[in-house]
């Protein structure tokens, strides 16, 4: 079985998703920029908004990189 690092997870009822990578948590983000700057903090410093929607070592759960409720 294929392991995934990253994981963002269904919005809430806030409109946020949970991001979380190797197990820790990254934050709450509220859209794909939110998630590209949790990414770059991680270490990924060369990512951009059209790789974290492209990249296939990302889960998303409840939708994919389109996927956001407005609160």
């Amino acid at each position: 079985m294929r392991r995934v690092p990253v994981v963002v997870y269904p919005p809430d009822e806030s409109g946020g998703r949970r991001v979380r990578a190797d197990g820790e948590i990254l934050g709450m983000a509220y859209s794909i920029r939110d998630v590209t700057e949790f990414l770059r903090r991680a270490g990924l410093d060369d990512i951009t908004e059209d790789d974290v929607a492209a990249s296939g070592m990302i889960e998303w759960r409840g939708g994919g990189p389109e996927a956001w409720r407005t609160p």
